[in-house]
């Protein structure tokens, strides 16, 4: 592995709880139906100009897109202000990434401020320089446009990669890059990756779970917990 890219939302962070809370919020004001299991399995993982239009039925207009998504960010940076962390582990995977001088990089559907917001409350913004959201490529996930734009910018061949994703759309999008992935079941479990059909390389509860298991493999020397 020379390279790891990191999805976001979920995967470096446990925030999914706190995105539930804002899509509550938001179908209750505009009168839409709650979401299900099922909608999250289908539309986790997506850009909001994605999202959107499925959740309200209907296209909508760039102003809409514009405004709908806005609303519905800033009730989850409101919302999550104080309150995230990182998923258990990833400071620890990070260390040793950053020890073997593994290339390290974001990619993730998250709009710019809620990347800018959710780093800064983790304390990452500078060892994670590297960013690469859905909105600057031409297709967002589960299309493999931003892994594969990730890897670019790192300047590794995507199969030198390894993806890190909580989202079937995610682990799907990594895959059809030519990377390994690893799947963390911190927003869903593994009957969900087998309802959409997805086949992560791995899949962990966390990255503790990963540095006790294939990251041994992945990354060799890696030390115990103590």
């Amino acid at each position: 592995m020379r390279g790891a890219i990191f999805d976001l939302d979920g995967t470096i962070v446990d925030n999914m709880p706190v995105h539930v809370e804002a899509f509550a919020v938001f179908v209750e004001r505009h009168r839409l139906p709650p979401l299900t299991l099922e909608d999250r399995r289908r539309l986790d993982g997506k850009r909001n100009r994605d999202i959107f239009p499925d959740l309200f039925s209907r296209p909508l207009s760039e102003e809409e897109l514009r405004v709908y998504a806005e609303e519905k960010e800033q009730l989850y940076r409101t919302f999550s202000a104080g309150r995230l962390s990182p998923v258990p582990g990833f400071e620890r995977l990070l260390a040793a990434l950053e020890q073997r001088e593994v290339a390290v990089a974001v990619a993730t559907s998250a709009p710019p401020e809620n990347v800018v917001h959710t780093l800064r409350e983790l304390r990452l913004t500078d060892r994670l320089p590297v960013v690469v959201r859905s909105d600057e490529v031409p297709r967002g996930k589960p299309w493999p446009d931003v892994f594969l734009a990730a890897a670019r910018r790192l300047g590794i061949p995507a199969a030198e990669c390894v993806a890190f994703e909580d989202a079937p759309a995610g682990v799907a999008a990594a895959a059809a890059a030519g990377m390994r992935t690893v799947a963390l079941t911190t927003s869903f479990g593994a009957v969900d990756f087998e309802a959409q059909e997805v086949r992560p390389d791995h899949l962990v509860r966390d990255f503790e779970e990963f540095l006790e298991g294939p990251g041994r493999q992945l990354l060799p020397g890696t030390p115990a917990p103590r």
